[in-house]
């Protein structure tokens, strides 16, 4: 069995502190799509907070892969060789 998926441990760690305070920042943005967002009445702080929370989820992710690859290919490794101690139980 690889362990192909290990990263996902960090679901169950929070990325960032949702309770820290906001703070302004200047964005530039496609006035057409701002123009359409508002008419729409999107709420731009919370799609912005959103879609940069999944970035940093999928570049933390990325980051722990390459910095673990060795780990994760030595783990296979001696899983392949060994199998696994619960191989004995699998009824598959």
């Amino acid at each position: 069995m690889r362990i192909a998926n290990a990263h996902t441990v960090t679901y169950m760690h929070r990325i960032y502190d949702k309770t820290a305070p906001k703070k302004a920042a200047n964005l530039s943005i496609n006035s057409s799509l701002l123009s359409k967002a508002r008419s729409l009445d999107i709420n731009l702080s919370a799609t912005f907070e959103q879609a940069l929370e999944s970035e940093v989820r999928l570049s933390s992710r990325q980051k722990w892969i390459e910095e673990n690859q060795s780990a994760l290919e030595n783990c296979n490794t001696l899983s392949e060789e060994n199998g696994l101690f619960a191989d004995k139980h699998r009824a598959f």
